[in-house]
């Protein structure tokens, strides 16, 4: 599969607007388009964050439907964004081990990797990394997103609530750490959301 993600910071005080029309006119834009496979939306709150992901069966399919959600975009979020940016990924890896759950949590981890390093860093997530965040309490996913171009990733794990989530760091940290030194990656951002919903069928 093919993800866009879209980061946008803005007013805390503002974000239920995003959040609101991502829930509602997001959708309806999204639903009809070929290729969809289902979306995401998460928040800090705090901070003022948001970011969401649509999923698309192939990279034509993303780029054709770009075109229509571009102009939109900036209206949709414009009320709460202050800044406002757009990358695209191949999802490598999609682990689903039971449905998201709204007011769940979602950890990101950002990397940066050599380009010739891909096919190890998807094997090393599968192989090491997966195995050992399957032991961790509340698991609900576990995503890697690449850009085998820019050499740069992004891994989301998703925990069926904040108090999983919460209980689930050092855990997720020991395995960032192994997966890090053998897949040859820089760890470059740490993140956490809130999940609005996340709809998302797998492979």
């Amino acid at each position: 599969m093919f993800v866009r993600a879209i980061y946008a910071t803005g007013d805390p005080a503002k974000i239920d607007t995003a959040i609101r029309a991502m829930n509602t006119e997001g959708r309806d834009l999204l639903e009809d388009r070929p290729g969809y496979r289902g979306a995401s939306v998460f928040v800090d709150r705090t901070l003022g964050k948001l970011l969401a992901a649509s999923w698309w069966e192939t990279e034509q399919a993303r780029s054709n439907s770009d075109e229509v959600l571009r102009e939109r975009r900036a209206a949709m979020l414009g009320p709460f964004a202050g800044t406002l940016a757009v990358d695209n990924y191949e999802a490598l890896v999609f682990h689903q081990v039971q449905q998201p759950r709204s007011g769940g949590g979602l950890r990101v981890t950002r990397l940066e990797f050599d380009p010739r390093d891909t096919d190890l860093l998807a094997d090393t997530f599968r192989g090491t990394v997966i195995p050992r965040i399957e032991t961790l309490t509340g698991l609900v996913r576990a995503t890697l997103l690449v850009d085998r171009e820019r050499g740069r990733g992004m891994v989301g794990v998703l925990f069926v609530d904040q108090a999983a989530l919460a209980e689930s760091r050092s855990g997720q940290a020991a395995a960032r750490h192994e997966g890090a030194a053998k897949a040859h990656v820089s760890v470059i951002g740490l993140e956490e959301f809130e999940v609005v919903h996340s709809d998302v069928r797998g492979e």
